[in-house]
């Protein structure tokens, strides 16, 4: 199997050279993810780069002219070690493929199922490392607490992405 090496490209042309390189028989892998986008009270998710400017591009070394990469349109360099692309190990791109959802967007939010009235973690903010009660979900990420602070209970919301479940 042919190693994976890393394409550097010019800023917001990572698709421009991905096509390029496709184009040219290589096979190319550009992970990207849903983020989410707010603005005029309007929410949306846009796929976006998961490395922004970076994307992987498989090399025959003893096959493929190689050196074409650099002139390809979009592509700023290869990163090398010495005169040759530096390889990664297959790993990391089968592990990647592997979190993609069924549209091919890697899916960085790995929901825990979590039931109401179940003790959480709180991961960042104020509260980190306060253990609360789960309260309520909504179907937008928000989630309602029951913090215990100074003898009473507090309510609070905060994202579903900032809890985990506690031990």
């Amino acid at each position: 199997m042919n190693p994976w090496c890393v394409v550097r490209s010019h800023a917001h042309a990572e698709a421009k050279a991905c096509n390029h390189l496709q184009r040219q028989g290589f096979a190319v892998y550009y992970p990207k993810f849903l983020r989410r986008r707010s603005h005029a009270r309007k929410v949306d998710w846009i796929p976006s780069p998961l490395f922004p400017r970076y994307l992987f591009v498989q090399i025959d070394f003893e096959k493929s002219r190689w050196l074409s990469i650099y002139s390809t349109i979009g592509v700023a360099n290869l990163i090398c070690f010495g005169d040759r692309p530096q390889s990664l190990p297959g790993e990391i791109v089968a592990e990647l493929r592997a979190c993609e959802d069924d549209k091919g967007y890697v899916n960085l939010h790995k929901r825990q199922s979590m039931e109401i009235g179940e003790n959480v973690r709180i991961l960042h903010g104020s509260f980190t490392d306060h253990i609360a009660k789960l309260e309520g979900l909504d179907d937008k990420g928000r989630v309602t607490l029951l913090l215990q602070l100074m003898g009473q209970s507090v309510r609070m919301k905060t994202s579903l992405n900032n809890l985990v479940a506690a031990e």
